[in-house]
């Protein structure tokens, strides 16, 4: 099961990325804290990408779901550096033992800590180009457009993607 942060929602959908996911075996998952911050504030907001993220979710793709407040839960909830919705994707994810995808390095480090298991956003576009998803070219493409729309992505991180690209193109 993968539980979804708010940055990977955000710019897969930026990317037109997120129906791409329905192809993945695994279910999609969004905590109730993280919609309220993506869908719910974000169409109040006026962002066309969290009307995107709702209609996902309205279609089946995602399954929005309330976190338990369980002893990891209040633990995670007094680290001053996870906003509320990592907290609830990283004790959702560790209530169903499922996959964090987040990208923050913080929440990242904290998951770890706490033997939960991350992936990035660039881990699930990767994921498509090397199940036939989509192929080499879209993943680029893609991965320039989440660039482009202002997902932080470091130089030596994002030439690592596109030697994994081109090996996933040659394969």
């Amino acid at each position: 099961m993968w539980v979804f942060d708010a940055t990977p929602l955000i710019y897969l959908a930026k990317a037109d990325f997120l129906a791409a996911l329905s192809a993945l075996d695994e279910s999609c998952v969004i905590p109730e804290r993280v919609y309220g911050e993506v869908v719910e504030t974000g169409i109040e907001q006026g962002y066309p990408d969290a009307r995107q993220i709702e209609q996902c979710v309205d279609d089946g793709l995602f399954d929005v779901v309330t976190v338990e407040e369980t002893a990891l839960f209040e633990r995670l909830q007094r680290n001053p550096n996870l906003s509320d919705a990592d907290v609830g994707v990283l004790a959702y994810a560790a209530d169903v033992e499922g996959v964090a995808l987040m990208d923050e390095t913080h929440g990242r480090d904290v998951a770890a800590t706490e033997r939960i298991t991350t992936r990035g956003t660039a881990y699930i576009v990767l994921g498509c180009a090397s199940r036939g998803v989509i192929d080499a070219d879209e993943a680029r493409a893609v991965i320039d457009e989440m660039v482009d729309s202002g997902w932080y992505c470091a130089p030596n991180t994002y030439a690592k993607l596109v030697r994994r690209i081109e090996t996933i193109q040659n394969e």
